[in-house]
């Protein structure tokens, strides 16, 4: 219906209240009620939102032809955290569906209901108002930036929870990491961790992607407005009893996303067995190592465990367990040579997807033994990217690092130290890290 404003109408230069159709130019705004947490408005008023602490959301009401709502920043706090406008089931904003996010200082907004072919329009301030949001808006983990990307890191298991998307789909598109936990170090000459499973995908359109690493992916993930489950796997356990073989790491999850725990290295103790998995596990003595890319994605999220060498010429302590793989190495073999650096664990992956670069995802040195006296203090090194390094004589195996997915080192053995001196050490927990466009 459309009002018409005639001199009929206007009394000593005012219009009555009562000749305008309700709802029509004007909305009753709420100042004595600020509204500081999530609520659902009503149609005809106008409310003052204070989100200093934190952000909130705004439902809309139910549409219908000429419904109006009123939103303004109480204190200039949007720009810090921004409040969220969603709409009443599938009904439409602008004409697109998705939510609104306000999150300029001192921003307002006022929106009428037209019809369900638009559904609310923005008619002032409308420039901030697209269709759904401009840009991604999340929460979850820690939360850094670099230039234009937020960047959420997990160092254990959340949710990564997108409240709005954008209604550009490029804008959706976001990097990632998924690093597994490493796996543990094989007892009493026993084969370095392997290290946790490393999977990144990249949005091409990401400054970063020219210092992604080789094994990255040019698919990014298009995220949706819901919860992510984040799962951070742990790093492998070793084996209480010294020279036997303990557990793998654990997994790692984002979205489709999963990478595997690193394979256990090998103890030299029944069952002897190296152990597959994102990087497999170095084998003990006279074993090979284990399989890394199990199971097989492309590119491959590990490498391959190195072999353990046999007893010296003499039989002596001279051997030497293989290296846990890397994200993009194959562990070293172990040899029977005494002081030759062998068995070290393979290199891990380097990427900037935080905006500096990190290496993820190294095996853990293999144990060495060694007649007495030690012909040299050489140590089994782990790779790079948190990988633990092995022992040599007395020289203890160190843990992958945590949040790194790096192997854990295996032990050594000599003939004065007994098996249950020289356990391996634990891999290292792992990662998973998001990176979206947020302005």
């Amino acid at each position: 219906m459309t009002t018409r404003i005639t001199t009929d109408n206007i009394t000593d230069g005012t219009i009555a209240q009562a000749d305008l159709a309700a709802g029509v130019g004007a909305v009753d705004w709420q100042t004595g009620d600020i509204k500081t947490a999530t609520f659902t408005a009503v149609s005809g008023k106008g409310y003052f939102c204070n989100t200093a602490g934190g952000q909130f959301t705004v439902n809309l009401p139910a549409g219908s032809a000429g419904a109006m709502i009123a939103l303004q920043d109480y204190n200039n706090t949007f720009d810090s955290n921004s409040l969220l406008v969603t709409p009443n089931g599938s009904e439409k904003i602008n004409s697109g569906t998705g939510n609104i996010i306000l999150d300029t200082e001192g921003e307002g907004l006022t929106l009428i209901y037209i019809d369900g072919t638009v559904g609310w329009r923005s008619i002032e301030d409308s420039s901030f108002a697209d269709i759904g949001s401009t840009f991604v808006s999340a929460t979850g983990g820690t939360v850094t930036t670099s230039g234009d990307y937020k960047i959420h890191t997990f160092n254990s298991s959340s949710n990564f929870v997108v409240s709005a998307i954008s209604g550009t789909a490029a804008n959706n598109n976001s990097s990632y990491l998924v690093v597994a936990g490493g796996g543990c170090g094989g007892g009493y000459t026993g084969g370095g961790g392997g290290g946790g499973g490393f999977r990144e995908g990249i949005n091409p359109a990401d400054p970063y992607a020219p210092n992604k690493s080789p094994l990255a992916s040019p698919t990014p993930i298009a995220l949706s407005a819901q919860t992510y489950p984040i799962t951070v796997g742990a790093g492998g356990v070793a084996h209480s009893g010294g020279s036997g073989q303990g557990t793998r790491g654990s997994n790692s999850v984002f979205s489709t996303i999963t990478s595997t725990g690193g394979g256990s290295g090998g103890g030299n103790n029944s069952p002897f067995s190296n152990g597959p998995g994102g990087s497999g596990g170095g084998g003990p003595e006279g074993f090979t190592g284990g399989t890394g890319n199990t199971p097989p994605v492309s590119p491959a999220q590990g490498y391959n465990g190195g072999g353990g060498s046999g007893p010296g010429p003499n039989n002596d302590y001279r051997e030497e367990a293989g290296g846990g793989g890397g994200a993009t190495q194959q562990g070293g073999n172990g040899t029977n040579q005494g002081s030759s650096p062998t068995g070290n664990g393979g290199n891990g992956a380097s990427t900037s997807i935080t905006g500096s670069s990190v290496a993820y995802s190294g095996g853990g040195g293999g144990g060495k033994g060694a007649v007495s006296p030690a012909p040299s203090p050489s140590v089994p090194q782990g790779g790079t990217g948190g990988g633990g390094n092995g022992s040599y004589q007395a020289t203890q195996a160190t843990a992958g690092t945590a949040n790194r997915g790096g192997g854990g080192g295996g032990s050594g053995a000599s003939p004065s130290e007994p098996a249950p001196a020289y356990p391996g050490k634990n891999g290292g927990s792992g990662i998973v890290i998001i990176r979206y466009k947020y302005q």
